[in-house]
């Protein structure tokens, strides 16, 4: 099954240097995008959902700006396309509105499916942030 790129985005009524440990430490991630999260002396982050663990590293990251986690292969499935899910905090300048600009490339293909799960973890995001 090949991959699908997903992007979407949201306002958020919060700074970015606020929202940035919620999408980039294990804390802040545990708090409304996964049961729980954990970082090995590697480095290697395990994001656990429906009590399955995923495993990832960082591939890319600015402070306060965004972070791009690279999901790393199991077993048997070594593919030079890997699973990402990249956070980015943009801000209007002329409105200095914040926005979380989602990008999830992954073997799910259901726009409509991703929307809603995006929606519905953001919503948590923003209920933790009071945003």
């Amino acid at each position: 099954m090949g991959k699908h790129k997903f992007v979407t985005e949201f306002e958020i009524n919060a700074s970015r240097k606020m929202l940035y440990p919620y999408i980039y430490s294990p804390g802040g991630l545990s708090q409304w995008f996964a049961e729980d999260v954990n970082v090995n002396e590697d480095n290697i982050y395990n994001i656990i959902w429906d009590g399955e663990d995923h495993f990832a590293r960082i591939a890319a990251h600015r402070t306060n700006s965004f972070v791009k986690f690279e999901f790393l292969p199991s077993g048997e499935e070594e593919t030079s396309e890997r699973s990402y899910l990249e956070f980015k905090l943009e801000r209007n300048e002329l409105t200095q509105t914040v926005f979380l600009r989602i990008t999830d490339f992954s073997e799910n293909e259901d726009d409509e499916e991703s929307q809603e799960i995006w929606e519905s973890l953001v919503n948590v995001l923003k209920e933790t942030v009071g945003g």
